[in-house]
């Protein structure tokens, strides 16, 4: 049987080249609003071309291409079921005031001295709750920004540990669709993968904190009026108690005994849904609307608040945007993202463009360092080149999927470093959706703030260094094979 003809690897980039023109276009011309379709159509137009490619130019039969996009799909559907507890999860854990609450008492800790190191905290732990480092920036950041500016610090140093705190939560967060995306490309088990993360994510994070408790304790600072009217404003709006501080613990307790990932996030959402219904029963009948009695508005409002987006009134737009909800179908375009980069995924293995680009990279891989250097340098280039971290991550761990295998190395280990390399630069470059987004947002450019998110660059520069160390980076004994 002859081996099939594959393509070389100048035209197994051309599909990557003509994706990161499209991209770039409809990056330009939508913006942040490019993930709600532009991007999946420019997705389904670079498969297309694949199959294009390999069906006349190589003799691949459309069979083949359909059953690789199958195999993918199927291979996140896992991750996809993921996505949707996410959703109800991040919700009921929103309305039910667990978040408010950490928030509440999370702000209070601020001192002006260490406003710095307070703001990253502040940010990490509300997005390790929420999964996004976008709600944390665009709610909780806005507050410290205007904090910051109270207590007389420039707006990059502000934003750097703004975005430093809330990447590092996005980053271990198991609500989180870029960490549940590279577990899943990776085919690496979710609380495996994060759990793995912390040997490179924590020190990272020290080192983070260490920079900004130096540059605090320099600066000259004022008061803090807004503190004051923030936590009035949840107080208002939520009934802040400890009590609810029950449901991350148990959550945590679920994790570190290893429950599957999908009995973890539903046991978390159904306590935080009891809890909504105990402690904040006015919410879910403000939510609810008009209904005929108390039981039905009940009822009503609990499955709203899962499944579609929810805003409740607040006495600031601030308080506003951060108690809003997306619910699971907040989550939807997120998995019509993933679904068209399978797709894609699918169709540029079954013509063998994966394996041809990452013969690319075979060269440089004869040595962990050089493995991991090239997996971050990979991430990084792509990160640039398609301006969409979730491109990034699903074509990271797609190309050297195989070569980590074939070297011996465990998943986990390719998916720590996609993560490392992927989720914290997007939103260091200004023409990703992420650095654009962030900058909208907090109304500093990126070229100001991206000095000052320490914890974004040293993240990759980490997992390089615990790879020239070997700390925890086994490969596993294979037994040789026996004959009979």
């Amino acid at each position: 049987m002859q081996n099939k003809k594959i393509p070389s690897p100048w035209v197994s980039l051309l599909p990557i080249l003509v994706l990161v023109v499209l991209l770039f276009f409809t990056i330009s011309i939508f913006g942040s609003d490019a993930l709600s379709g532009g991007s999946q159509i420019c997705l389904l137009f670079t498969t297309a071309l694949c199959t294009l490619v390999g069906m006349a130019g190589y003799r691949i039969p459309w069979k083949e291409f359909e059953c690789a996009i199958v195999n993918n799909i199927t291979g996140v559907s896992t991750a996809l079921i993921i996505l949707l507890i996410i959703g109800a999860l991040s919700a009921a854990w929103m309305l039910s005031g667990v978040v408010p609450t950490l928030i509440y008492y999370g702000v209070q800790i601020i001192h002006p001295r260490f406003f710095l190191v307070s703001c990253c905290i502040i940010c990490a732990v509300v997005s390790v709750m929420t999964g996004s480092s976008w709600t944390t920036i665009a709610t909780i950041g806005i507050a410290l920004m205007g904090i910051g500016k109270a207590q007389g610090f420039a707006e990059g140093w502000t934003a750097g540990a703004i975005i430093s705190g809330a990447y590092f939560g996005d980053k271990i967060s198991p609500l989180s669709d870029t960490t549940v995306l590279a577990s899943s490309v990776t085919e690496t088990p979710l609380f495996t993968h994060i759990r793995y993360m912390m040997f490179t994510t924590v020190p990272s994070l020290i080192i983070t904190l260490i920079l900004f408790a130096v540059a605090g304790f320099f600066h000259t600072v004022n008061g803090t009026e807004h503190i004051a009217l923030f936590t009035d404003g949840l107080s208002e709006r939520f009934h802040i108690s400890l009590w609810l501080l029950l449901v991350p613990v148990v959550t945590g307790i679920l994790i570190a005994k290893k429950v599957p990932s999908i009995i973890t996030l539903f046991l978390s959402t159904l306590m935080a849904v009891v809890f909504m219904l105990l402690f904040q029963p006015e919410v879910v009948m403000e939510i609810a609307g008009d209904c005929t009695n108390r039981a039905t508005a009940l009822f009503k409002g609990t499955l709203v608040s899962l499944y579609s987006a929810t805003s409740l009134a607040a006495p600031t737009s601030e308080l506003g945007e951060l108690i809003a909800t997306r619910g699971m179908s907040g989550m939807m375009g997120t998995i019509w993202l993933i679904i068209c980069a399978m797709c894609l995924g699918g169709a540029m293995t079954a013509c063998g463009m994966l394996g041809s680009i990452t013969s690319l990279f075979v060269r440089f891989t004869h040595r962990l360092v050089g493995l991991v250097a090239s997996t971050v340098g990979t991430g990084l280039f792509l990160n640039l080149a398609t301006a969409d971290q979730y491109i990034s991550i699903i074509l990271t761990g797609n190309m050297f999927k195989g070569i980590y295998e074939k070297e011996g190395y465990e998943s986990r280990l390719l998916s720590r470093t996609t993560e490392d390399a992927v989720t914290v630069t997007s939103v260091l470059i200004p023409w990703n959706t992420c650095g654009m987004t962030q900058a909208t947002i907090l109304g500093v450019p990126t070229l100001t703030y991206l000095p000052y998110c320490f914890f974004n660059y040293i993240s990759p520069l980490m997992s390089i260094l615990v790879a020239a160390i070997g700390y925890k980076i086994v490969k596993p004994v294979r037994m040789p094979k026996t004959e009979n």
